[in-house]
């Protein structure tokens, strides 16, 4: 085999209670879709043959240093608690140390059955996996933290989900799949010992300064309210921010039901399976601060003195909100084109969002035009922006280049819900053009392009998605 993946699996090193060992089931007729060889450059793989690439990532064969398994962990979903969840339908293969000196998880998403995939089939239909791919890559491009695609394939099988759809699955990459709900089963079994083993290997893999699992926690936070920030500034809807889609990474994990939206409304909600609008777009900020609590649950009852973690716990919960803030605010004035910080940017930040709202503006289209001039346009009714641009004028005095700070700091491009959804019938019918011009234009997302003009339109009533749904 000329294909080389320099395997180092550290998770696999650990006691067996932290996952099932289970390689990935073969399929019938699998078909390569694509292969991101810039991402595997990083991580050190030589690829190889094409057939050889289609035969490893649809799971087919195990590469040579590979150690499959499936994680075990809990979560609590929609607020309920499930006890145990973990890879239903998912098969870590192992990690590299990639170019950058980063460790990394190789992990097939839709690659068959595991002890976890309660009564499930654990297989992928081609949708889901595609949408992973685009809108994973997307946010990559973005700048905003993310696990990150290597690969798709087609597997030649029929998924049933409502009718028949034909199967994939996809490559996803991950500086780890530890999540909350991975402390969690341990904390709700009493097991101890797994919780310490645990806490210390996620503080040696993502935070090694980092002091016990107070230190942990901590850092957790930290790198949650900047991701939150990072979201909530390109429109971005998780969509099923359950606990077990929570990484202890800072990435985004798990792209279900997510999407962006096209008309601003702080309580725009996609996802088919969130009736009530937990995860709708404004609360984000406010369930990762839950989120955060119940990862501060499990972790104290580790220490020695829990009530003093308690105290402590709480201190570092209860600051996320603020933390979470300051960076939305630094990320919205780099949207408004302001450097520097001053009294009163919250409100001039706010009043936009606020007529935004009021005139059905596009969330992408309107912070972009902000650069050219043209944000008016976006506007029902122009005299609204144009009373609050005035505020804005006086605020701009002494900036230095607010127009090159906007033009990076608002994408020109991001999937639009319309054109993923174009892109899945497409493909369902074997046409992959859309999919590779999406690739294509959202890995340059800060760019004109004139010649993708149309994938920055809006929606017609017409084209317009009213629900997403998860890929199980």
């Amino acid at each position: 085999m000329s294909l080389h993946i320099p395997f180092d699996n550290s998770f696999a090193r650990l006691p067996t209670d932290f996952y099932a060992r289970q390689a990935p089931q073969p399929v019938k007729a699998p078909r390569l879709v694509v292969f991101n060889d810039t991402l595997a450059q990083v991580l050190g793989i030589r690829p190889g043959e094409a057939e050889e690439l289609t035969q490893v990532f649809a799971g087919n064969d195990v590469p040579e240093g590979a150690t499959p398994l499936a994680q075990l962990y809990a979560g609590h979903q929609f607020g309920s608690f499930n006890p145990q969840l973990g890879d239903g339908r998912a098969i870590l293969l192992g990690e590299t140390v990639g170019q950058d000196g980063v460790r990394r998880d190789i992990q097939l998403k839709g690659s068959g059955q595991t002890p976890f995939s309660r009564r499930g089939d654990g297989r992928a239909w081609l949708g889901p996996v595609l949408r992973e791919y685009v809108v994973s890559e997307a946010m990559h491009a973005l700048g905003i933290p993310t696990t990150r695609a290597l690969a798709a394939v087609e597997t030649g099988e029929t998924v049933w989900r409502e009718g028949a759809q034909p199967g994939a699955v996809l490559t996803r990459v991950a500086q780890s799949h530890l999540r909350v709900g991975t402390f969690q089963v341990f904390a709700a079994r009493g097991q101890i010992a797994n919780l310490r083993k645990l806490t210390d290997y996620a503080i040696q893999r993502h935070y090694p300064d980092a002091d016990g699992p107070m230190g942990l926690l901590r850092a957790v936070r930290d790198a949650q309210s900047r991701l939150i920030a990072d979201w909530m500034a390109v429109g971005f809807i998780h969509g099923v921010m359950n606990t077990d889609n929570s990484s202890i990474s800072g990435e985004t994990i798990d792209y279900g039901p997510c999407a962006f939206m096209d008309v601003y409304h702080p309580h725009t909600v996609y996802s088919s399976i969130d009736r009530a609008g937990r995860y709708a777009y404004a609360n984000q900020p406010d369930i990762a601060v839950w989120n955060l609590a119940q990862l501060a649950t499990a972790l104290i009852q580790q220490l020695d003195d829990p009530q003093a973690g308690v105290e402590e716990a709480t201190e570092i919960v209860h600051a996320m909100p603020d933390l979470t803030q300051a960076n939305w605010l630094n990320r919205f004035r780099a949207k408004l084109g302001l450097s520097s910080v001053q009294e009163g940017d919250l409100e001039l930040v706010t009043d936009l969002l606020a007529r935004m709202a009021q005139n059905q503006c596009d969330f992408t289209n309107t912070f972009r035009a902000l650069s050219d001039g043209t944000a008016r346009d976006q506007f029902v009714d122009p005299a609204a922006y144009d009373s609050w641009a005035e505020g804005r004028q006086r605020r701009m005095e002494g900036e230095p280049d607010p127009v090159a700070l906007q033009r990076a700091s608002n994408p020109a491009f991001i999937p639009r819900n319309h054109r993923v959804e174009e892109m899945i019938s497409a493909a369902v019918s074997g046409d992959y053009s859309l999919f590779d011009r999406l690739n294509a234009a959202l890995s340059r997302p800060y760019e004109d392009q004139p010649e993708n003009a149309d994938l920055q339109r809006p929606p017609t009533p017409d084209e317009e998605v009213q629900a997403t749904f998860c890929g199980t």
